[in-house]
């Protein structure tokens, strides 16, 4: 007798699951026979009763049963094959435009036929193109399916069809099983009112009722809040489980700084905010301690991060470790490194940068300094974790928009340290709210610098139709002529870079007819680093009075004389963008402006965003702002990274267990501590290692 399956088992056990098939799904992320169960329809049709034509609308999807009364084939612009339908109530007509003959030959006058489909108009009347049907000359069709029919997230070359009949088999054996376990306490789910796990994934796979569907599609079924409570609580497990064994690794004690730090600040020609000091003193705390610092600072564009992550750098520099500060772009690792070098220098800390530019003669002299730890402070892009790149004595990591680098770039780096263990800070000017944070980042520590510097004034932003583009044009001939530098930046909905770099050039050479005296530069992705970093200098030294650009210049460069800036199709990104982009004017002591050039017509969304962007220049409501329009994957970048890749959970719609999360972990790892391994590895598989950054 044949062993029963068992949901671990690999798909290829299943009937329909041959090697081909079993590669598409492990593109789904389905390997073993339970990742099936897990994988859920993000629709459902009904196809539990048959609809009178009579009382057929355009886009209801319905079953039909009928007589077929012609079947013709059509020759206009496409071949078609036309087959008229009646069932005493009204006509239908199916439109077929790839047909073979023996299809025809079962859909011949006097047959039955069984239809599913939208309703569409047609030349003559409502229409179904392309139904699901079967046909037959006598005899009953089989019972109508007593469940909704679940559509599931497919691929190519994996039809719903076959992908039903896999999750089939898989339920039969979860039923046989028994059921999954339970690793939620019973009082947990009485008290919240929750089905248990496989109550849960029946429910989803075979919802009975119209009621059910409804409340999946507002997403307050009991069914995906009980699999979203036990998806968050294996994220939020394994974060801690994470930070425990990291912090359980030694890393070097770093004590607070002598004469580096107090030299520094001695010879800066302001004061460092209270915020920039607090959050500081929570760095140097964690560096002093014996186990890695694993710390996240977020603060607003132009906060002061930096010279905060130079004064962390400076005391671990002082004990005689290395710092690798590793930034997503070029030009940003380049101010990094400028702005760092003019500290650093009258300090004697020897500071170098490495990018993936960098010529091989440079290289050649750089790696060996790195290697021997002669190079205190390196600055650079993802060329510091490549092979041949090895460090002396690595102590600190400093990451800057840490979500902009895949996860395994930043373990690489990680790595590259003597002991794999070293001191992490990480940074972003993306401000993100408070229960967004909890979840993403609930193995790091959060600093926030929530005060901008003195002297610093808010931009004032205002919005205008594309229609008044002349009016725009003449402003910034006038912020020209009172010495002012200004920033015209073009979006694009499509990711090309060559489309973005046509369109910026569009402007320039707008810009350029209408305001021929005007110097006006061009920047966009297309551009060679070095190019990239000439313009970007000439801009600095106001050798150029106007930089069109594309969203390159979204992060980080610094051009304290630029105070205008026109966001053209402001209504194309999200608000986190637009404020970023925002950021880089009104970083002099000049009153800045940013005009946002919106075309038409305006959604409502796009309404809401410009809304938001001219009544407040505060990046954490902005965030907020953000979360509730465009979502959390949005918000994090992680739509990119995959760095929160919930199968069932949506933080949106899941709020309500963000805030209770950490404390039912903690609940279960000191209550349950046997059920804390199970709920993650049902989860998150091999996600730890990844984690650890």
């Amino acid at each position: 007798m044949q062993n029963p399956l068992s949901l671990s088992f690999s798909v290829t056990k299943l009937k329909g699951a041959g090697p081909k098939i079993a590669e598409k799904l492990a593109g789904l992320g389905i390997v073993c026979i339970q990742d099936l169960l897990f994988h859920l329809p993000y629709k459902y049709q009904d196809r539990t009763k048959i609809t009178p034509i009579a009382s057929l609308r355009l886009g209801m999807a319905v079953v039909v049963e009928a007589e077929v009364k012609a079947a013709t084939v059509a020759f206009g612009r496409r071949r078609a094959l036309l087959v008229k339908i009646q069932d005493g109530s009204g006509l239908l007509t199916l439109r077929f435009f790839h047909f073979s003959r023996a299809q025809q030959a079962s859909l011949k006058t006097g047959h039955r036929i069984r239809c599913y489909g939208e309703v569409r108009m047609g030349p003559t009347g409502l229409e179904m193109v392309h139904p699901e049907y079967s046909a037959r000359e006598e005899g009953d069709f089989p019972a109508l399916e007593n469940t909704l029919t679940p559509l599931y997230p497919s691929s190519e070359g994996l039809n719903q069809i076959r992908l039903r009949g896999l999750i089939e088999q898989a339920l039969a054996i979860l039923k046989a099983q028994a059921g999954l376990p339970e690793w939620l306490p019973a009082n947990w789910l009485q008290e919240w009112r929750l089905p248990t796990l496989t109550q849960a994934l029946f429910s989803l796979h075979h919802p009975i009722s119209e009621q059910d569907v409804a409340m999946l599609l507002e997403g307050n079924h009991p069914a995906q809040s009980r699999l979203a409570l036990e998806e968050l609580l294996a994220h939020h497990l394994s974060l801690q489980q994470i930070r425990a064994q990291a912090k359980s690794h030694g890393a070097p004690a770093i004590k607070a700084s002598e004469y580096l730090v107090p030299d520094l600040l001695a010879a800066l020609p302001f004061k460092l905010t209270n915020a920039q000091l607090k959050v500081s003193g929570e760095i140097s705390e964690d560096l002093a301690k014996p186990s890695p610092m694993m710390r996240l600072v977020q603060g607003d564009v132009g906060s002061g991060k930096t010279l905060v992550a130079l004064v962390a750098a400076l005391q671990a520099i002082e004990q005689g470790f290395q710092v690798a500060l590793m930034a997503p772009t070029e030009l940003l690792a380049e101010q990094h490194f400028r702005n760092m070098q003019q500290w650093c220098e009258p300090l004697d800390v020897s500071i170098d940068l490495l990018l993936g530019k960098s010529t091989k003669k440079q290289r050649d002299e750089l790696l060996p300094k790195l290697a021997d730890g002669s190079i205190q402070l390196i600055t650079g892009t993802h060329a510091l974790f490549q092979k041949g790149v090895d460090f002396g004595n690595l102590g600190l990591i400093i990451i800057d928009e840490q979500h902009r680098f895949g996860v395994q770039q930043r373990l690489s780096l990680k790595e590259k340290a003597i002991n794999g263990n070293p001191h992490q800070l990480a940074m972003t000017a993306t401000p993100i709210p408070r229960t967004l944070a909890m979840t993403a980042f609930a193995d790091l520590d959060l600093s926030v610098i929530d005060e901008l510097p003195p002297g610093r004034t808010p931009v004032v932003t205002a919005s205008i139709s594309q229609d008044k583009r002349d009016a725009v044009i003449a402003r910034v001939f006038h912020a020209v002529q009172e010495g002012r530098q200004v920033y015209w930046v073009c979006t694009l909905i499509e990711e090309s870079e060559d489309l973005q770099a046509e369109a910026a050039e569009a402007s320039a050479n707008r810009l350029a007819e209408a305001l021929p005296h005007l110097r006006i530069g061009l920047l966009h992705g297309k551009l060679k680093p070095k190019d990239k970093s000439q313009l970007m200098n000439a801009f600095k030294a106001q050798e150029l009075d106007i930089l069109v650009a594309t969203t390159v210049i979204e992060v980080g460069v610094d051009v304290p004389n630029a105070s205008v800036m026109i966001i053209e199709n402001p209504e194309r990104l999200g608000l986190s963008q637009l404020h970023q982009l925002r950021g880089r004017v009104g970083r002099g002591t000049t009153e800045s402006y940013c005009l946002l050039m919106y075309g038409h017509p305006l959604s409502e969304q796009g309404k809401q965003r410009l809304e938001v962007m001219r009544s407040t220049n505060d990046g954490f409501v902005i965030a907020e702002e953000d979360l509730k329009i465009r979502g959390p994957g949005e918000v994090l970048g992680t739509r990119q990274t995959g760095a929160i890749g919930f199968r069932v959970a949506d933080i949106d719609r899941d709020q309500h267990w963000l805030e209770v999360v950490p404390e039912l972990a903690n609940k279960l790892m000191s209550e349950y501590p046997n059920h804390v391994d199970p709920i993650i590895k049902r989860w998150l598989f091999d996600a730890e290692r990844f984690a650890q950054v």
